[in-house]
């Protein structure tokens, strides 16, 4: 019985991305009372003060798949030491219109991999200074930064290195535990019936 939900956000649109590997191995290595779901920002119009009096259905519908999830983890990978683009074109959708910020008061976490040794370390500081600003209690323990190794993730999620896969479960972990802080129960079995 599933009695958690938990959104995600993947900050690449690359049909290669290697965080959208990471984020297949955790919908694998979810709890079995966990569900993950994508929450998608491909279509998500580029962000113009201008659309709010007609907002745009792809950006209600991001932010209602936001408002359906008891947390959300963003896997972000790291472009010129910062997050991607896309990733702050969805955030900026959803912090409107003024004073209906999706992430206020939803948990949230943050991961990523890269091939250089610091990971994604810049620009999951970025993400979490962004994330701050919109009142997001932000998991900070243990941090996400995942090394990627070629092979590391299976393109379904599979994960081939033992200790990277125990570290994903306790960071999945970690992660249900700051959720059960801030949704009540009875909130999340209402929302997963």
């Amino acid at each position: 019985m599933t009695t958690r939900t938990i959104g995600y956000i993947v900050g690449s649109l690359s049909s290669t991305s290697i965080n959208r590997r990471l984020a297949r191995a955790l919908e694998r290595l979810a709890p079995e009372d966990t569900t993950l779901v994508e929450i998608p920002i491909a279509d998500l119009p580029f962000y113009s003060q201008d659309l709010e009096p007609d907002f745009p259905a792809e950006a209600r519908a991001f932010k209602q798949a936001i408002d359906d999830v008891d947390g959300v983890i963003i896997v972000t990978p790291e472009y010129s030491r910062s997050i991607p683009g896309v990733l702050k074109n969805a955030l900026d959708w959803s912090a409107r219109p003024y004073g209906q910020a999706s992430f206020a008061g939803k948990p949230t976490a943050v991961i990523g991999t890269s091939q250089g040794p610091i990971s994604t370390a810049a620009a999951q500081q970025h993400l979490k200074a962004i994330l701050s600003h919109y009142n997001a209690p932000v998991l900070g323990q243990p941090e996400g930064f995942i090394q990627y190794v070629p092979g590391v993730f299976a393109e379904d999620g599979e994960v081939t290195n033992e200790g990277t896969a125990v570290f994903l479960v306790s960071y999945l972990d970690a992660f249900a535990t700051l959720i059960d802080r801030y949704v009540p129960v009875e909130e999340r079995a209402s929302v997963a019936a």
